[in-house]
């Protein structure tokens, strides 16, 4: 069956995270999909909840060269336990690095530009290839303010479906799920990083600020404004009407 977005959204649109996981994997898009996660503060959920479905479901981890130490060892752990037997780590081009950035400073001046060449134009090479239809996220309505409208299905003007199981979900909910499932926290997240990314522009949130506040916190004097996305979920045209499909 071809998948529509007013189709996927109709039958789909209101159901929880694990039931559709379930349809999503094994039945819309059954070898066609893949999960991008950064293994991040909350992802051991959703990897939790995908591996369950199918654990040969290709993971997409963008290994920036940028990680945190705890990061890449958090990978390493998860793999293991949960028996992924699909984990891709999506490098950045050697020769656009060595073009861009030969000192691995280019975080420092042209943020926006060292995050293409690391997480964007990997992501969109993997999908490029046409091996995929859709790929499951794990952003939030909460997280920041590009993010609040997000639907649990989207789908990008790349022709790709974007699946957010959590969408909806707080962080109470994640808490109390990573509780009653004793999934193993990201160990930075004790250390005051709730929201981790690539180490350079990740820094520790003091009580009471944004968990997102230590991303990019650099760039309030370079750009004026925070940076909050790297832009592998950003697009320039999303697709709304019903007559999409692919």
């Amino acid at each position: 069956m071809t998948a529509s977005l007013s189709r996927l959204q109709t039958y789909y649109g209101d159901w929880e995270a694990e039931k559709l996981l379930q349809a999503m994997i094994l039945d819309e898009f059954k070898g066609k999909i893949a999960l991008i996660s950064s293994f991040g503060a909350d992802s051991a959920l959703l990897i939790e909840m995908v591996a369950k479905v199918n654990s040969a479901t290709p993971i997409l981890f963008l290994e920036t060269g940028k990680h945190f130490a705890e990061t890449l060892e958090y990978v390493a752990m998860l793999e293991r336990k949960f028996n992924l037997k699909d984990l891709r780590r999506l490098r950045p081009r050697e020769d656009m690095l060595e073009n861009a950035d030969p000192d691995g400073e280019l975080w420092k001046t042209q943020v926006n530009r060292c995050c293409w060449i690391r997480k964007v134009e990997p992501l969109n090479s993997a999908l490029g290839t046409g091996e995929f239809e859709a790929v499951i996220t794990g952003r939030k309505r909460f997280q920041t303010s590009d993010r609040k409208e997000i639907d649990n299905i989207e789908l990008f003007s790349d022709g790709i479906f974007r699946i957010n199981p959590l969408a909806g979900w707080d962080k109470h909910a994640i808490k109390r799920e990573f509780a009653g499932r004793a999934l193993p926290q990201h160990p930075l997240v004790a250390k005051g990083f709730p929201s981790i990314g690539c180490e350079p522009c990740t820094k520790q949130v003091h009580p009471g600020e944004d968990e997102r506040s230590g991303r990019w916190a650099h760039t309030v004097d370079m750009l004026g404004t925070q940076k909050q996305e790297c832009g592998i979920h950003v697009q320039t045209g999303k697709v709304t009407g019903t007559d999409w499909s692919v």
